[in-house]
């Protein structure tokens, strides 16, 4: 099993090898969830660039997102742990919408999409 350093690089590594900002942290965890690399690049297809606009939330956090809706629900709600979620990767990397990621509007980057994708990985693995 990898160690959480080795999850967050590894989602680094799928997301320079084809995959998204969703579909790489959602990569990392594809056995747990039982999904086929196929399964999962389907799922995540739509939230790159923040859903395609840049305008929405970042791909990584919906993905970290996603897999623990898969992982933790139980047939209760899990918004406690979802706001832990979003607010941890929030803290770790300056915001949760894509276009203020990227500085598109400030021209400051608060943080590239490489830690993005890490901090999506560390944050759920804090709470998880």
């Amino acid at each position: 099993m990898m160690d959480k350093m080795d999850k967050k690089e590894q989602a680094v590594e799928y997301k320079h090898n084809g995959c998204n900002c969703c579909q790489a942290v959602l990569m990392v965890y594809k056995d747990e969830l039982g999904l086929s690399d196929e399964t999962i690049k389907k799922l995540g297809a739509a939230y790159g660039v923040g859903m395609g606009c840049m305008g929405a939330t970042c791909g990584s956090l919906i993905g970290a997102q996603m897999v623990l809706g898969a992982e933790k629900y139980e047939g209760r709600p899990i918004l406690s742990k979802a706001r832990e979620l979003f607010y941890g990767f929030e803290k770790k990397s300056g915001a949760t919408i894509c276009k203020d990621l990227k500085g598109i509007e400030t021209g400051k980057v608060l943080c590239e999409c490489d830690d993005c994708v890490r901090n999506a990985v560390e944050a759920y693995e804090e709470i998880k």
